[in-house]
């Protein structure tokens, strides 16, 4: 189990909390709670099955500016590619 915990001002809407419902519905294996009195959105998902950049684009499409509370859990960071270095003969 991955848990994420969102802070996301502006949740305490209903039409906003419907509105996201609406989008979390989509991502297999979330399942999740609203605390609209602290704008608090608890995640848990089976499996990673979206990123914190997806995440931050679902929020933004609402209008709802999201702030991730403690630590990301990295199967939620996108996988980052390492470059190397270039090294020149001597």
């Amino acid at each position: 189990m991955i848990e994420l915990e969102v802070y996301a001002a502006g949740i305490r809407s209903l039409d906003k909390i419907l509105e996201l419902d609406h989008e979390l519905e989509a991502i297999p294996g979330l399942h999740y709670k609203v605390d609209s009195n602290h704008d608090i959105i608890y995640l848990e998902f089976e499996h990673p099955a979206v990123s914190v950049q997806e995440l931050k684009g679902i929020f933004a499409k609402l209008g709802l500016d999201a702030k991730f509370v403690g630590t990301i859990p990295p199967e939620l960071n996108p996988k980052k590619t390492r470059t190397q270095p270039i090294r020149l003969p001597v």
